[in-house]
């Protein structure tokens, strides 16, 4: 499956240090960058994010980064 397109442009985030985050991989949550259960019932699982250090952190919002979680500039072919 293809995941939606959350939007064409990274979500930068603050995190903190110590908390986990659950990146959506499916493109579906109303809770973007996060998971909300959406992919429940497909293939899609959310990606977890332990932040080991509180800063700003550029999550993918395309779906399609190679890199994991984090952007890659996946978005500018798409």
């Amino acid at each position: 499956m293809i995941p939606n397109i959350a939007q064409k442009y990274p979500f930068a985030v603050d995190v903190t240090a110590g908390t986990s985050y659950y990146w959506c991989s499916c493109g579906k949550s109303q809770k973007q960058p996060f998971c909300d259960g959406s992919h429940q019932g497909g293939s899609f699982t959310p990606s977890k994010f332990d932040a080991t250090e509180t800063k700003t952190v550029y999550f993918c919002g395309c779906k399609h980064s190679k890199n994991g979680v984090f952007c890659d500039g996946s978005h500018n072919g798409l």
